[in-house]
C-alpha cells in the first residue's frame, strides 16, 4: 500500500519516538537512534520511505538552519583570528589523509585513478552536521577547539564547492579552466561585499522595527537565513555555506542571540530526518561487496585524521587537550562525501560500488565518532599520558571563553536602573536582560552590558549562562514569568539568590514555595530597599533568609485577614 508523504513522515517520526526512548534508557547518543530509524524505515526493513524529494528537502533545511544558527554565534573577529589554524589544520588532512586513502583505494582494493582520486577527497571531508550538532548541544561551540572544528569544517565546506565544480566540468566534458575559477571567486567576493554592507547599514534598522513583535523578528529570520542560502546554491555554492554566512552578517545585532534560541526547536525537528535519510540509503543487498573496503578506509579516516590533526595543531603550539578535542571532533567523513560520490557516479566518473563503500564508511565513522565525542574527557584521561608528544615544550593558546556574569537583572523598566546603580558600586559584572527593542537601544547608547530575549526561554538563558549568575533579579511582576524563571535557577543551582516582584499576597507565597530568595511587594518594600539590602549584604543566598522570613510573617497574616 503506497501511503501519502505526510503519512510516511508520520510513521517515520513514531519510529523515530520509540528507537530514541530506547537509547536514551540504554544511555546512548540520540544521532545513533535517528541513523538506526533510518535502517528499520528503509528499504532493507520496512521500506516505508517512498517520497525521497521531500525527506531529502526537509534534510537540507535542517542543515541550512543548522548553519544559520551557528553563523549567529560566530563573528568576523573570530573567523580572522582562527583563519591560519584552519587552513594548516585542513590542508594536512587533506594532503595525508587524501593521498593515503587514494593509495589504498588504487593499490590495495583495486579501483582505477579516477575512482581512487574522488574517494581520497571524499575522506578528507568531516561532517558539518555532526560536528556542529554535538558542539552545540554540548555547548561547546565558544571553546577553542570547537571554534577550530568549525573553521576546519569551514574549510571543507569551500573546498567541497570546488571539487563538486570540478567533478561536473569533467563529467559534462566542459573542462576546468581558470575562467570557471576566475567567475566562482568573483561571485564570492560580490556575495561577501553585499552581505557585510546589509549587515552593517541596513539590518541594525530593519531588524530594530521587527524585534518589536518576536513572531515577526522569528519569520524574518528565517527568511534571511534561507534566502541567502538559495543565493549562494544558485551563485553555484552550497546552501550550507551560504546558511553560514547568512548568521554572520547579522552576528553583530543585539537580537542575533534571540534568534538563535527561537529558531533551535525548528532545527531539531528538520535534523532528525536529515539523520533518518542517511539510514535509509543503507541496504543489506551491497552490504557484502562493499563491507571490507569500507571497513579499511574507515580504519584510515579514524586514525590518520585524529593523528594527523594533533600533529597539526601540536605544531602550531596549541596544547594536547584542545588538539585532542578538535581531533576527536573531526574523526568522520561527511555528507559532502556521498554527495561528491554520487555526483561522480551519475556522470559514470566511478562504479556503483564507490558509492556504496563511501555510504557505509560515513555511517560507521559518524556511528562511532559520536561515541567519541561523548566520551573524549575519559578517552582523555586515560590517553593523557601518550598525549604529552603532541605538545610543544611551550604553547601559544589564546583561549575564548563564554562571558560569565555573577549578577542578571531581567528587565530594566521598572526599577532596573535603581539595581544598576547597586551592582555599580558593589563593582560586580552584570547583565541586563530585556525584550523591548527601545529599551535595549537605550543600554546600547549607555554602553550597558545586555541581551535582548525572552526570559522564559531556556535555551536563550543557556545561551547567556544565565545558569553560572550568583544573583538574579527580576523586575517583572507578571507571576508566571517568574516562575518559569525561578524554576530553571532552582534546577541548575540551589545556592543562588533570586529576587522578583510580585502583585499580591497569593503570588508571593506561590514564588516562596518554589524557592525564591525574596519576592518584593508594592505594599512591603521596593526596589530601593532591595538594591540597598544587597549593597549592604551582597549576594549571599543565606543573607536573605531573615528578610524572607520576615516577609512570611507578613504574608501570613495577611492571608489570614482574607
Amino acid at each position: 500500500m503506497e501511503f501519502s508523504a505526510f503519512t510516511q513522515l508520520s510513521f517515520v517520526l513514531a519510529i523515530a519516538a520509540i528507537v530514541a526512548v530506547i537509547m536514551r534508557l540504554l544511555r546512548q547518543p540520540l544521532i545513533m537512534s535517528y541513523i538506526i530509524t533510518g535502517i528499520l524505515v528503509g528499504p532493507s526493513v520496512l521500506n516505508l520511505v517512498h517520497a525521497g524529494d521531500v525527506f531529502h528537502s526537509f534534510s537540507e533545511l535542517g542543515i541550512t538552519l543548522l548553519l544559520f544558527i551557528i553563523g549567529l554565534g560566530l563573528n568576523i573577529g573570530v573567523i580572522k583570528s582562527l583563519g591560519r589554524v584552519s587552513l594548516v589544520t585542513a590542508s594536512a588532512i587533506l594532503l595525508t589523509v587524501g593521498t593515503i586513502g587514494f593509495a589504498a583505494s588504487h593499490f590495495l582494493l583495486g579501483f582505477d585513478k579516477t575512482t581512487s582520486l574522488i574517494i581520497g577527497v571524499a575522506l578528507f571531508f568531516s561532517s558539518t552536521i555532526i560536528i556542529l550538532k554535538v558542539l552545540s548541544d554540548n555547548k561547546e561551540l565558544s571553546r577553542l577547539y570547537g571554534q577550530i572544528a568549525i573553521g576546519v569544517i569551514l574549510v571543507d565546506d569551500i573546498v567541497a564547492t570546488l571539487a563538486l565544480v570540478a567533478v561536473t566540468a569533467v563529467g559534462t566534458n566542459a573542462g576546468l579552466d581558470f575562467s570557471t575559477i576566475g567567475t566562482l571567486l568573483l561571485k564570492a567576493v560580490g556575495l561577501g561585499a553585499g552581505l557585510a554592507f546589509i549587515g552593517t547599514k541596513i539590518m541594525p534598522r530593519v531588524t530594530r522595527m521587527f524585534a518589536h513583535s518576536q513572531e515577526l523578528l522569528f519569520i524574518f529570520s528565517i527568511a534571511w537565513g534561507l534566502l541567502i542560502a538559495a543565493l549562494f546554491d544558485i551563485a553555484g555554492f552550497s546552501h550550507e555555506v551560504g546558511a553560514l554566512f547568512a548568521g554572520v552578517s547579522i552576528a553583530g545585532l543585539p537580537y542575533a542571540t534571540e534568534i538563535a534560541a527561537k529558531l533551535k526547536p525548528l532545527r531539531d525537528f528538520f535534523i532528525v530526518i536529515f539523520f533518518v535519510t542517511l539510514g535509509e540509503v543503507f541496504t543489506f543487498g551491497s552490504l557484502k561487496e562493499s563491507l571490507v573496503p569500507a571497513l579499511i578506509l574507515s580504519l584510515i579516516v579514524m586514525v590518520g585524521k585524529p593523528l594527523f590533526v594533533l600533529i597539526a595543531l601540536g605544531l602550531q603550539r596549541y596544547t594536547k587537550l584542545t588538539s585532542f578535542k578538535a581531533a576527536i571532533h573531526l574523526s568522520q567523513i561527511s555528507e559532502f562525501s556521498i554527495i561528491l560520490v554520487i555526483l561522480a557516479a551519475s556522470y559514470h566518473l566511478v562504479p556503483a560500488s564507490a558509492v556504496a563503500t563511501i555510504t557505509f564508511v560515513a555511517l560507521i565513522t559518524i556511528g562511532l565518532s559520536t561515541y567519541l565525542m561523548k566520551y573524549d574527557d575519559v578517552l582523555y584521561k586515560q590517553l593523557e599520558y601518550w598525549l604529552r608528544h603532541f605538545e610543544r615544550t611551550t604553547v601559544n593558546e589564546h583561549t575564548k571563553k563564554s562571558a560569565l556574569y555573577p549578577i542578571i537583572l531581567v528587565g530594566y523598566h521598572k526599577g532596573g536602573h535603581e539595581f544598576l546603580k547597586t551592582f555599580r558600586e558593589m563593582k560586580q559584572r552584570y547583565l541586563v536582560i530585556d525584550y523591548d527593542p527601545e529599551i535595549i537601544d537605550s543600554l546600547e547608547e549607555q554602553g550597558i552590558r545586555h541581551a535582548y530575549g525572552d526570559a522564559t526561554d531556556e535555551e536563550f538563558l543557556d545561551e547567556v549562562n544565565a545558569h553560572h549568575a550568583n544573583l538574579i533579579v527580576s523586575t517583572m511582576s507578571d507571576v508566571g514569568t517568574n516562575l518559569t524563571l525561578l524554576r530553571y535557577v532552582r534546577r541548575h543551582s540551589s545556592k543562588a539568590s533570586f529576587i522578583c516582584h510580585a502583585e499580591n499576597y497569593a503570588d508571593a507565597a506561590k514564588l516562596y514555595e518554589h524557592g525564591a530568595s525574596y519576592v518584593s511587594l508594592p505594599h512591603y518594600i521596593g526596589s530601593e530597599r532591595v538594591s540597598s539590602f544587597i549593597r549592604r549584604h551582597g549576594v549571599d543566598h543565606a543573607a536573605l533568609a531573615e528578610y524572607r522570613d520576615k516577609h512570611l510573617i507578613t504574608i501570613g497574616r495577611q492571608a489570614l485577614k482574607g
